[in-house]
């Protein structure tokens, strides 16, 4: 776990104050840095040791045979998998012919700052060699939120003692030897070696490789240019073969003198364009780095994030490990998402190989609300991704026998690839989670433009898939059989409460949509009949509901299973899919996350206030959390029933799941969504933000512990101010056209320099409900 001593707990930064190789490649997850479209893991400058070294380019991927038992009609034949791409942050040391290798000699000092403000990340170290040479090391590395294509990094050292000779070996590195991270050899095969080398250039002290995958057939380019300052004994050389460009650096330094290297990277990739022209790509880049030189892109950086904090920075008082983890899960958040431009936002961002790299469900059911009203445009390109994919998803859902789109479960270029019907394709949600994105971003970004040229054509496909998988009953119920919701522990089951509410929100915004842009809708077939249709569908939507407990199902039937034997489940058989059968699971009341509990939170005014307290009080008891999405929504609809504490301790579970390495997995990646559940869970948990109406609704409550919560909001083109105490709340509006809101059903319309103040309503003090014998969140009480 990362749980150590050396992270102190800091407001604006994450600090390391020695190097434990016992969490390695945690750290290398939690000090990555990337813009979305670039992403490097924080591996040492010097390549070893490391745990997984990581280079990525978002969308470059290769493929791979998917294998199956006995194969079946529809099912996925390839694989995609993300691929380590060329290495271009190793800077290699040489102290008087030692190689600088922290196992090695005596390691004084060594420290490494993410500093959150600046999105740099800092390292300094003092070491002596095992011939008793000692220097000082200091590093900046950073992935250009400016310059989409440019990495760098500046990489001082210094002798402490006696004159030294040293030698800086600046490196461009493609098909790094890689830990075997698969069971399955055919992906393994398909990963090793994968870039097949096109081009090598080294001159003076500019480098470059280009690459090509073998499967996926994209070229991938990387450059790299240096600024050198040192004595006058300094030289320079370069060379390069197919998978290695090294600029060599050789010099010799009297204590208290320095030599500074000034690494500049460019990347590029595409699946189509010529080696030419990706070649030159990459060289303008790295020309204009150049031009813009390291400290203007320091400067460009510090700009860039002053603009966001400005609009999207969150205060907690009373909790300094939440005030720190909400700012990490900000920034690597926006790290995944800012700059990935109509390319998919993967539920590792680019921090790491987990998951394959494929992005899911998660990125508009959780990542798009946090940047929705954060940095709004990252949002709209997501969403453009998605549009760009359609074809895909209209030939896999011809493929199943549907109309519309059917948008994969997992996946990196819009191809579906889930090998597994119950836990994949048969999740349909995720059409309407795409949907409630669209319908939420236009609502609080007023982008009309977006609207008519992307929105409508996702809304009419989606909700096309919804009226063609389900049916009218004789009754006339319409009703969605056959399949999966949020909970993967329950498969292929009919009316799923959160599907069914979701897909009748995506219904009637489909209809709405098409009725505010007739031309648009015209131009997609959509004529009055399947308007209609799609409304008489969601007004007759099946919700299961069971009038003698007073409760909704999570689907029709599931409150008649057999409850799991939670209490003969030992607690190291959890997560529990890795120690029973899924056919076990399927047919037992056991929830991995939360379902029927988010669609109480998503779909909020389909319930009333009692039903979301007894919904929660039954569901709570059987919800294990064996999925890092569950504890931030478990914190939201535990905040609005009145379980503060309970909230309070399900908000830290979200906040610390990559710093404490509580799922033991943060080695290979960072959980994007978990992070952004820490937003979701101060700001609608504590905030009350519930936004499926027509205004943004407020219903502040804080938990004893915290004295104060303050967040801001983008909503159209102004920026709103939410700041919260034990016993009132203000809103005010910082800049902007005028804004209403309503706060606990009072309606408010706010204007710049006239904040609002009101009362926050008293708790109510509820009895905590039962969780799942020893899978309680750790108290933060």
């Amino acid at each position: 776990m990362i749980s150590h001593h050396a992270y102190a707990v800091e407001p604006w930064c994450l600090r390391e104050t020695e190097l434990n190789l016992d969490v390695l490649a945690q750290s290398e997850s939690v000090f990555s840095v990337s813009n979305g479209h670039v992403g490097w893991r924080g591996n040492l400058d010097e390549g070893e040791p490391h745990a997984l070294p990581g280079s990525y380019l978002n969308g470059v991927h290769e493929q791979h045979p998917l294998p199956y038992a006995e194969g079946g009609y529809g099912f996925p034949e390839s694989g995609q998998t993300v691929i380590n791409v060329t290495n271009g942050k190793l800077i290699r040391l040489l102290v008087d012919d030692e190689p600088f290798d922290l196992r090695y000699g005596r390691l004084r000092s060594h420290e490494r700052v993410l500093d959150l403000r600046t999105g740099l990340l800092h390292r300094v170290c003092e070491w002596t060699s095992p011939v008793g040479k000692a220097v000082r090391v200091r590093s900046t590395r950073m992935i250009s939120f400016s310059q989409r294509a440019i990495a760098a990094v500046a990489y001082e050292v210094e002798p402490l003692d006696d004159r030294t000779n040293v030698v800086v070996q600046s490196e461009l590195v493609a098909n790094e030897q890689l830990p075997t991270l698969s069971g399955d050899p055919r992906v393994g095969a398909a990963l090793e070696s994968c870039l097949l080398p096109e081009e090598n250039f080294a001159r003076d002290l500019r480098l470059r490789l280009v690459h090509r995958t073998a499967a996926s057939g994209q070229r991938v380019a990387a450059a790299a240019d240096h600024v050198v300052r040192g004595p006058g004994s300094t030289r320079t050389s370069g060379e390069s073969t197919d998978d290695v460009g090294r600029v060599t650096v050789t010099a010799v330094l009297d204590p208290g003198e320095r030599l500074r290297v000034e690494k500049f990277v460019a990347y590029g990739w595409s699946g189509f364009r010529s080696l030419p022209a990706v070649r030159d790509q990459v060289e303008a880049a790295l020309s204009s780095a150049r031009n813009t030189g390291w400290q203007g892109l320091v400067d460009q950086q510090r700009e860039f994030l002053d603009g966001f904090w400005h609009h999207s920075d969150i205060e907690v008082d009373g909790d300094a490990e939440i005030q720190q983890a909400v700012r990490f899960a900000l920034f690597h958040v926006l790290q995944a998402g800012t700059r990935a431009e109509q390319r998919a936002i993967p539920a590792k961002g680019l921090t790491g190989s987990g998951y394959d790299g494929h992005a899911f469900w998660d990125t508009e059911a959780f990542v798009l609300p946090l940047l929705t009203y954060a940095s709004p445009n990252c949002v709209a390109e997501a969403l453009h991704w998605r549009q760009n994919t359609l074809p895909a998803a209209r030939e896999r859902a011809r493929q199943l026998g549907l109309r519309g789109a059917a948008f994969p479960w997992r996946t990196i270029d819009g191809a579906e690839c889930s090998g597994y019907w119950p836990a994949g394709t048969a999740a349909f949600h995720i059409n309407a989670d795409i949907a409630a994105a669209v319908v939420r971003y236009v609502r609080a970004s007023g982008d009309t433009d977006f609207e008519r040229r992307t929105g409508v054509e996702l809304l009419v496909e989606t909700a096309r898939l919804w009226r063609s998988l389900g049916h009218h009953d004789s009754g006339g119920r319409f009703h969605i059989d056959g399949v999966t919701g949020p909970d993967e522990y329950s498969a292929l089951a009919n009316d799923n409460a959160y599907t069914n509410l979701m897909a009748r929100a995506n219904l009637r915004a489909a209809a709405d949509a098409a009725e505010r842009h007739s031309a648009e809708a015209a131009a997609l077939g959509v004529d009055e009949a399947e308007a209609a249709a799609w409304r008489d569908a969601a007004r007759a939507m099946s919700v299961p509901y069971v009038h003698a407990l007073g409760l909704h199902e999570q689907s029709a039937g599931y409150t008649g299973l057999d409850v799991w034997d939670f209490e003969g489940t030992p607690p190291e058989h959890y997560p529990l899919m890795l120690h029973f059968p899924y056919f076990d699971l399927y047919r037992k009341q056991v929830v991995k996350q939360a379902d029927l509990v988010l669609a109480m939170f998503l779909c909020g005014d389909a319930f009333e206030r009692d039903q979301k307290a007894r919904n929660f009080a039954y569901y709570e008891p059987l919800t294990v959390r064996d999925s890092s999405l569950s504890a931030c929504v478990q914190c939201v609809m535990a905040a609005e029933v009145g379980h503060l504490r309970l909230a309070y301790d399900y908000l830290g579970e979200a906040a610390l799941m990559d710093l404490a390495d509580l799922e033991k997995n943060t080695r290979d990646g960072l959980h994007i969504a978990s992070l952004a559940g820490t937003w979701i869970g101060l700001v609608a948990g504590f905030g009350g933000l519930r936004d499926y109406g027509d205004v943004l609704y407020f219903a502040p409550r804080l938990p004893e512990s915290l004295h104060r919560l303050a967040f801001s909001l983008r909503v159209r083109q102004s920026c709103l101010r939410v700041d919260i105490t034990g016993s009132q709340v203000t809103y005010a509006l910082r800049q902007g056209d005028p804004v209403r809101i309503s706060h606990g059903g009072e309606l408010i319309t706010l204007s710049e320099d006239t904040p609002q103040t009101r009362p926050l309503a008293p708790p109510t003090a509820l009895p905590e409900p039962a969780q799942p014998p020893g899978r309680r969140p750790g108290p933060r009480r």
